[in-house]
């Protein structure tokens, strides 16, 4: 039951010893940091638009000539700066409510991250979460018969319409297809994450979970991996986070704190609006050019701006 599985995780909880930890940064993947970096600073190379978009590109576009260049484009910059490091490329279907699920197009997205040598993350659709749970799980089966390893991902409702955080059951036999190596997980409740965690450990301990918490960066503590838009912030000072972890660093609280303070602002209501708040605070950094996102993006107030300055430095004191 539920309740015994959050017994089994609270026990869990306090097998806190350091480990390594697998990331992907929100826009490039397991790129090195200087190297997002250096790309970040490069964004003036970039047509207007696409940039703004990146870290959520496969996620905000919907289909069309355009939007599939674009999809290109990003792969193509991506693989350039992994240089081949491994990175994460998402399949984004833009359907409508009601529509059926559209394998046909998702096979498309995943042949498109494929050839540029990434791994796909599954991203939701009206059609896969609108189905029956045995119809979704039988969604993700049929993607595992077409490319040899993939990420699925659990979306809450505050980030996306489309949307689904599954059932346990749905959960569990999610870990029973052998090519889906991980999950990212993003109800923003610790609790979901932790009953996901204690199936890992007993079904499957070389699973992925990756937490998609950013009101939560500290899931790392109780064995989830991650994949946050948040270390698009600061991607060199999650590095410097990751590494005192493993080391059994006791600064890591510190740092941690101060992220975990960004990570509270700038996932604040409405959530979507994080893509500004990344913009703003990439631009304070003087990364990028301008503070935009994508046309029609939510977006924060100037109003925001003295506040990340004060974490911006906070940052540079951890």
């Amino acid at each position: 039951s539920d309740n015994a599985i959050l017994r089994h995780t609270y026990w869990n909880l306090s097998r806190t010893e350091p480990s390594t930890l697998h990331c992907w940064l929100r826009a490039l993947g397991g790129v090195r940091q200087k190297s997002k970096r250096d790309f970040v600073a490069r964004e003036r190379d970039i047509p207007k638009h696409t940039f703004a978009a990146w870290p959520a590109n496969f996620r905000a576009q919907r289909e069309g000539a355009a939007a599939a260049d674009q999809r290109q484009q990003a792969l193509e910059l991506a693989q350039e700066v992994c240089n081949g490091t491994p990175f994460v490329g998402g399949v984004f279907v833009g359907d409508q409510p009601g529509d059926s699920f559209n394998f046909d197009a998702y096979r498309c997205g995943m042949d498109q991250v494929t050839a540029a040598g990434g791994t796909p993350i599954i991203f939701q659709s009206y059609g896969l979460t609108g189905q029956a749970d045995e119809d979704i799980v039988e969604a993700y089966r049929q993607i595992g018969q077409h490319v040899e390893e993939y990420l699925a991902f659990e979306l809450g409702q505050m980030f996306a319409p489309f949307g689904k955080i599954y059932s346990l059951e749905v959960y569990q036999q999610l870990l029973g297809i052998p090519s889906c190596v991980g999950a990212k997980h993003s109800s923003l409740n610790r609790e979901l994450e932790w009953q996901r965690l204690a199936i890992r450990d007993e079904h499957r301990p070389d699973f992925k979970v990756l937490t998609g918490n950013d009101l939560a960066i500290d899931m790392v503590m109780y064995g989830s991996d991650y994949l946050l838009g948040l270390s698009t912030f600061a991607p060199e000072e999650f590095a410097r986070r990751d590494e005192m972890w493993e080391k059994g660093d006791p600064s890591f609280y510190e740092l941690n704190d101060v992220l975990q303070y960004l990570g509270c602002f700038a996932f604040r209501n409405p959530v979507p609006a994080y893509k500004h708040s990344a913009a703003q605070f990439l631009h304070l950094r003087q990364w990028i050019n301008k503070p935009l996102t994508f046309p029609g993006s939510p977006t924060r107030p100037d109003s925001d701006l003295p506040i990340l300055e004060d974490i911006l430095q906070r940052l540079s004191s951890c």
